[in-house]
């Protein structure tokens, strides 16, 4: 599969590049900044595209199968994210292609309750509100498409870096929680969990959620 990652340099998006290769996937990186290939697998081809929302090379999206959006805009940009995501979705569908989008846990409901990640009181610490918000208004233009060629994966409350276990659970709306009421994931179970679906499509046109 033809597989073309924005925001490859990030977290996840960088091991979810490192996921598709060892699957045998042909990966086109994107990236912001040319220093930033540096840190992909070697023999990915690596693009260097500064996203704009009213601007996505139509070049990019030539030939390929998938597109997945790691994008996270730097501090005190979040609220871009809901746009850059529009464009690319735009341009994705234009060219025929499938989008995966990583979202944000902000719009998941907590077990047991009607408020979510965002809406419950103290939930969040305070500098993490901007992209909470940001990720809720990408997920509300996810909500308003009727459309299915697209899903949207978001991770549980904590999403650290670690080890790839190749295990993990698939929900829903609700944040998963353990037998321990802890909600996580490693970025690097979670890139399995995005390429799991990329290669299986089995939520189209909607949010889906993983954690361990």
């Amino acid at each position: 599969m033809n597989i073309l990652i924005f925001g490859a340099a990030g977290d996840v998006g960088r091991r979810a590049v490192s996921e598709a290769v060892a699957r045998g996937h042909t990966v086109t990186a994107v990236v912001r900044r040319a220093g930033q290939s540096t840190t992909l697998p070697l023999g990915v081809a690596c693009r260097v595209a500064n996203i704009h929302p009213d601007s996505v090379p139509a070049a990019l999206m030539e030939g390929q199968d998938l597109v997945i959006s790691a994008l996270r805009p730097p501090e005190g940009q979040e609220a871009l994210l809901a746009g850059l995501t529009r464009a690319i979705c735009l341009a994705a569908r234009a060219a025929g292609a499938r989008l995966l989008v990583v979202g944000g846990a902000a719009s998941l409901k907590l077990p047991g309750k009607d408020t979510t990640v965002l809406t419950e009181p103290g939930f969040l610490p305070e500098h993490l509100l901007p992209i909470a918000q940001a990720c809720q208004e990408q997920y509300e233009l996810f909500e308003s498409m009727k459309a299915d060629d697209w899903a949207y994966q978001t991770p549980p409350a904590m999403l650290v870096p670690g080890e790839r276990t190749g295990q993990y659970r698939r929900g829903l709306d609700e944040m998963l929680t353990d037998e321990e009421g802890n909600s996580q994931i490693s970025m690097e179970d979670f890139a399995v969990a995005l390429i799991d679906e990329a290669e299986l499509g089995l939520h189209k046109g909607r949010r889906y959620t993983v954690a361990y």
